[in-house]
């Protein structure tokens, strides 16, 4: 038995004053060495009666209290409390009212405290009542009541006795429902387990599956879990000034194109494209390589390759491995399952392996975002298979696991690639577990997943804290237009390979560039162009302001009758326009971007940007409006001296959509500083390590 007397013996779990206590419960250092007695316990007031038989009682508490100890001793050798790590005091006793009220429980008045495991205070109160008869009505009144209560603690105290001796009979429902609690989770009634733990719930819509137990939950008709939950959100990173940051010098390009690829027509290419169901656009791209050889991996690697069952690569690695071992950002759209995760881990290691080799607290070099849990533990896993070969060290950050354990992980430093969801890995960065300034080379993974789940501004803030000189490969399964702008912003002169019919530019629109010396000039060359468009359909004019509308058609009115539209006129008015240039009571119109978006006119066969378009995404829009229902469709750009930084953009709309790109505009666009450093980089070819890379295989400093 465990005698040793805990090391504050009066914690009853409630507030008392020194005034109020008995000499006997005050602070060790004010007791005196007088035994403490039961008169200790009463006041003046208390009646001779109740005194005589506490004094009886007392004689009889401590007997009967020396045999619970021996009693107890031989059922409780190994029962040893454990305290809280804030308080090593016992759990307050708990106590009744009546005679024993004035006894804690567990207090001896030979031992003092005991452990209250060990000891089940007990009175005779049987003997009191044998003892002399009670001359006051109202003891007699208070003895039957203690004696009910008395009768009732005892009930509850053998009750919890039995509970703490079956504990390991629990039944396996009870043991899991306190498991989950012990976790953070807890079983309600609608059988759905619902997390608190701040530790698990940063990307809440993507981990049901795995905190889900699959007998209580429904499912959906794809068969994936349905779960009520609570969408939690998550502040996305603050913006840096990559100016004020001295980044380390970083290699790209690495491609040598193989001799066979080289002896490869462009008609051929073409073919083997044709044949892949493969669009490919963007300037100087790679050719596609047929088979493992071609990609100049090194022994290492295609070893593992071919250890795990690989034969031939498939349609978007034939592309995306040359390409992003060339040093280029990738527009990948290709269905799940398609092979695209090798398409990016495979370039990554070559990449990882020619930087500068991570120091203490430093890393990732390669950063792969995934939507949901269960794909970045795949990525995971694939890319831990084929970083074995040398010897880099992969981790995973995603909701659902503790963020201690991955801090942990993180924290060190030495991670060359991490692979996370973006509430998780925003997390990590927050709690400074790692960073992001030796990131060079950065994956999104069906970003149209995540943009679905909510996430875009995360996935922007992670792409901005990251050295904007970077290489970028976005691969999504489908590309709807918020994806192809975050695709624009976070890549550098992309190059854009597509499998099947997702994301194909519309071929059936004509893209053709004036190039004039100033808006002096345009005006001249409408009048000389617009009978020849007018024949072959309707003509629809964009002009950049509203005035600028009117003013024109008023000079078209003098020619030809017009029509104008712009966001000035009420609503009745521009459905009236609208409503005639449909059918043909009018062949031209002049508007601005105000008639862009969502105007469905067949009929239209022209359009003309007499001013250009704000931005790309508008200028996409504008042309649009001809090409539609399988109808073919030209669209002219008027374009200034002056103008040479949208020129880049057109340059690059051309390249997606494939189509030639006119000499005078790639010049005007190579005018622009920004334009021409990128375009320069892509120029480089083989960079300056010949292809190779420096240390190719090795790694700088790795031996």
């Amino acid at each position: 038995m465990n005698s040793k007397k805990p090391s504050k013996p009066f914690g009853f779990g409630f507030a008392q004053s020194s005034a109020s206590k008995p000499k006997s419960l005050l602070d060790p250092e004010e007791q005196t060495h007088k035994k403490p007695t039961a008169l200790d316990y009463f006041s003046e007031e208390d009646s001779q009666p109740k005194k005589r038989k506490l004094i009886k009682l007392e004689d009889d508490l401590d007997e009967d209290l020396n045999k619970q100890d021996e009693a107890s001793s031989l059922s409780n050798v190994n029962e040893d409390y454990v305290g809280d790590l804030e308080d090593d005091r016992p759990p307050p006793p708990r106590t009744s009212t009546g005679i024993q009220g004035f006894v804690p429980q567990g207090f001896s008045f030979n031992k003092g405290f005991t452990n209250v495991h060990e000891v089940t205070s007990a009175t005779k109160l049987d003997d009191v009542q044998k003892d002399d008869e009670i001359d006051d009505p109202l003891d007699a009144f208070m003895l039957d009541i203690d004696n009910q209560v008395q009768k009732e603690s005892q009930n509850e105290s053998l009750q919890e006795k039995i509970r703490r001796d079956d504990i390991e009979d629990e039944d396996f429902v009870e043991s899991y429902v306190n498991h989950m609690k012990k976790k953070g989770i807890e079983v309600g009634k609608s059988q759905r387990p619902i997390e608190k733990d701040e530790n698990v719930n940063s990307d809440e819509e993507v981990y049901a599956t795995a905190r889900a137990i699959d007998a209580q939950l429904e499912y959906d008709s794809d068969d994936n879990p349905v779960v009520e939950q609570k969408r939690k959100d998550i502040e996305p990173l603050p913006a840096v000034d990559h100016s004020q940051i001295e980044y380390p010098e970083i290699e790209k390009f690495f491609y040598e194109e193989h001799s066979d690829i080289a002896e490869l027509s462009d008609e051929r290419v073409k073919e083997i494209r044709r044949e892949l169901d493969m669009h490919v656009s963007g300037a100087d791209v790679a050719k596609p390589c047929i088979s493992f050889a071609h990609f100049g991996f090194d022994e290492a690697l295609l070893n593992v390759i071919i250890k795990h069952g690989y034969s031939e690569p498939t349609g978007i690695q034939k592309q995306a491995v040359p390409v992003a071992m060339s040093g280029r950002d990738i527009i990948g759209i290709a269905k799940t399952g398609s092979g695209k995760t090798a398409a990016f881990i495979w370039p990554m290691l070559i990449h990882i392996m020619d930087q500068e080799e991570l120091q203490k607290g430093e890393g990732p070099i390669g950063l792969i975002l995934a939507p949901t849990r269960e794909l970045a533990s795949q990525i995971y896993t694939e890319a831990k298979k084929f970083a074995k070969s040398y010897g880099l060290r992969v981790a995973a950050v995603y909701g659902g696991a503790s963020k201690m354990d991955q801090f942990k992980e993180l924290r060190p430093g030495g991670i060359e690639i991490l692979v996370g969801t973006p509430g998780r890995l925003i997390d990590m960065v927050k709690m400074k577990a790692t960073n992001f300034r030796r990131v060079s080379f950065l994956v999104l993974d069906e970003a149209d997943r995540m943009f679905d789940l909510g996430f875009e501004p995360q996935v922007r803030s992670i792409c901005d804290n990251i050295r904007p000189d970077r290489q970028t490969l976005l691969f999504s399964a489908t590309f709807p237009k918020k994806v192809e702008i975050l695709a624009r912003e976070v890549t550098t002169e992309p190059v854009r390979i597509s499998i099947g019919n997702v994301g194909q530019a519309n071929a059936d629109i004509t893209q053709k560039i004036e190039i004039l010396a100033d808006d002096g000039y345009k005006w001249d060359w409408l009048m000389n162009h617009l009978v020849s468009f007018c024949v072959e359909g309707s003509v629809l004019i964009f002009v950049s302001r509203k005035d600028g509308v009117e003013e024109l058609s008023r000079n078209l009115n003098q020619v030809n009758e017009c029509g104008a539209l712009h966001g000035d006129m009420m609503q009745a008015e521009r459905d009236k326009v609208l409503r005639d240039f449909k059918n043909n009571k009018f062949p031209i119109m002049v508007a601005t971007d105000v008639a862009a978006r969502g105007l469905d006119i067949k009929a239209v066969k022209t359009v003309i940007n007499y001013d250009v378009a704000r931005d790309i995404d508008s200028h996409v829009h504008r042309i649009g409006r001809t090409g539609r229902a399988g109808e073919k469709g030209t669209a002219y750009t008027l374009i200034t001296q002056k103008e040479d930084k949208f020129a880049g953009d057109l340059v690059r709309n051309l390249e997606a959509s494939g189509q030639q790109v006119p000499d005078a505009l790639m010049s005007l666009a190579m005018q622009n500083s920004r334009f021409r450093k990128s375009r320069n980089m892509i120029r480089r070819g083989r960079g300056r390590s010949g292809g190779r890379g420096r240390g190719y295989g090795r790694g700088r400093g790795r031996g």
